[in-house]
C-alpha cells in the first residue's frame, strides 16, 4: 500500500474551506488532530488492508447464543483445555497461524506504517470527522494487528491490555511527531472527539474473543457509523456481551467496567446504552434486573486452533471445511501478497490436529454455516448455566 495511493482527490490546500474548530471540546487532543472539514471531499484508500482483511478474517455472523459443548479427556491424559463455555463459539475470528510466514508479518507491518505516516503528509484536519474516525479504528486495529502477531501464539491477551505496564499503555506509535498509545487513541482522541460515545468502542478490535469483532472491510467515513451501529447490535446480542442467568440479576461483558469512563453513572449509562441495542428475551431481563454485573469475560485470542494446547492423544487430520469456505471464497490475484497469504492459508489445510482442536473446528464449522443459512444445527449443548 502505497502511500500516495492511500489519499485519493486530495484537494489543492488553497482549495479547501477547512476548519480548525470542532463541535466537540478538543483541548484535550494533540494540536495536529484537532479540527476537521465536513465539506471535504478528500478520502483514504484502504485498498491493502481491505485485500488482507478479506483473506484473514472470518466472519462467524450473528450469535446464536449457544453454549460449546462438553468435551472428554482426549486418550491417555487426564488433562484437558479448560474453555469458557458461554463464549468460546462467538466472534470473528482471524488467521494468525498464517503470519508465522515472516514475509506476511513484513505485509501487516507495512500498512501499519503507512498509516501511522500519513498525518504527517496529509494533515487529518483536511479529512471530514466520519474519515478521520474511520482512520483512527484502523490505525488502531492494524497496530493490535501487528503487536499480537508478534508474541503470537499468546493463548491468553489479558496482559496487553490490563495493568500499567500493558501494550495498550505504551507509547509505540508516531503520528505527526507525536508518541501515542492506543489509550491515547481510545481514551483522548476518540472519546474527546466524538463526546464519549460509546459505540465507538465497538470499532476497536482487541483480538480476543471477549471484545467486540474484527471485520472484513476496513473503516471508511463512508460506511463507518453504519458498521460500527451492526459491530455494537453483534456484540451486545451476543453472549459476549450480554447474558441473562435469572430475573434479578443481569451479566454484560467486562468491557464496559474497562471502559468506565464513557458511562459517567455506570449503571444508569450503561443500561440505556445497551438498551439502544438489545433485542428480544434478553431485553425484558434487563429492563427487570435490579442488579448488573460487569463480570463476562474471555480473554482467548481469536485464533484457530493455534493456541490450543495437546494433551495426550494422538492426531486427527483436520477435513478444513472451514478454511476451504474462506480462502475458497477469495479470488486470488497475481499479487505478491495474494499468493503469499494464500500459501500460508492453505497450508494449514495440510496440517495434523489434536482431538481437541478438531473438535473446535467442527463446531466452529457448524456455526459458520448455520449463520450462512447452509445448515440447521441442534448439535450444541443449550444449558443456560454461566461456568
Amino acid at each position: 500500500m502505497r502511500l500516495t495511493n492511500l489519499i485519493k482527490h486530495f484537494l489543492i490546500i488553497t482549495s479547501i474551506v477547512y476548519s480548525n474548530i470542532s463541535n466537540a471540546d478538543e483541548s484535550k487532543i494533540p494540536e495536529p488532530f484537532r479540527g476537521e472539514n465536513n465539506l471535504s471531499s478528500v478520502t483514504i484508500d484502504y485498498h491493502s488492508l481491505n485485500y488482507l482483511l478479506n483473506k484473514t478474517v472470518i466472519d462467524m455472523g450473528r450469535s446464536a447464543r449457544k453454549k460449546v459443548k462438553k468435551t472428554s479427556l482426549n486418550i491417555g491424559t487426564r488433562l484437558k483445555n479448560s474453555r469458557k463455555r458461554l463464549t468460546t463459539l462467538e466472534g470473528n475470528r482471524f488467521y494468525f497461524e498464517a503470519f508465522k510466514s515472516e514475509k506476511n508479518r513484513k505485509v501487516l507491518h507495512n500498512i501499519r506504517t503507512e498509516l501511522e505516516q500519513l498525518p504527517a503528509k496529509a494533515p487529518l484536519y483536511h479529512f471530514s470527522k466520519k474519515e478521520q474516525l474511520a482512520y483512527w479504528l484502523n490505525l488502531y486495529n492494524v497496530t493490535i494487528l501487528d503487536e499480537i502477531v508478534a508474541v503470537y501464539p499468546k493463548r491468553n491477551l489479558a496482559s496487553l491490555f490490563e495493568g500499567e505496564n500493558a501494550l495498550v499503555n505504551q507509547k509505540i506509535l508516531n503520528v505527526a511527531n507525536i508518541a501515542l498509545s492506543l489509550n491515547d487513541i481510545k481514551n483522548v482522541i476518540l472519546k474527546e472527539k466524538y463526546n464519549h460515545d460509546p459505540d465507538i468502542l465497538y470499532g476497536l478490535y482487541q483480538g480476543f474473543i471477549g471484545a467486540p469483532n474484527i471485520r472484513k472491510k476496513a473503516y471508511t467515513g463512508a460506511n463507518v457509523y453504519n458498521a460500527l451501529k451492526d459491530n455494537a447490535e453483534e456484540f451486545i446480542n451476543s453472549n459476549r456481551g450480554t447474558y441473562s442467568k435469572n430475573k434479578n440479576t443481569f451479566y454484560i461483558s467486562n468491557l464496559y467496567e474497562r471502559n468506565a469512563d464513557y458511562f459517567p453513572n455506570f449503571k444508569i449509562d450503561v443500561t440505556a446504552h445497551i438498551l439502544k441495542h438489545l433485542e428480544g428475551y434478553h431485553r425484558s431481563r434487563l429492563e427487570m434486573a435490579s442488579t448488573v454485573k460487569a463480570n463476562i469475560s474471555n480473554w482467548r485470542i481469536t485464533d484457530l486452533y493455534g493456541t490450543v494446547r495437546r494433551y495426550g492423544g494422538g492426531n486427527n487430520t483436520n477435513s478444513a471445511a472451514l478454511l476451504n469456505a474462506v480462502v475458497g471464497s477469495n479470488t486470488a490475484s497475481n499479487s505478491a501478497m495474494s499468493a503469499s497469504l494464500t500459501n500460508a492459508v492453505g497450508s494449514l489445510q495440510s496440517g495434523l490436529l489434536t482431538p481437541e482442536q478438531n473438535e473446535i473446528l467442527s463446531q466452529l464449522h457448524f456455526v459458520h454455516l448455520r449463520n450462512a443459512g447452509s445448515v440447521t444445527v441442534t448439535d450444541l449443548d443449550e444449558s443456560k448455566n454461566i461456568k
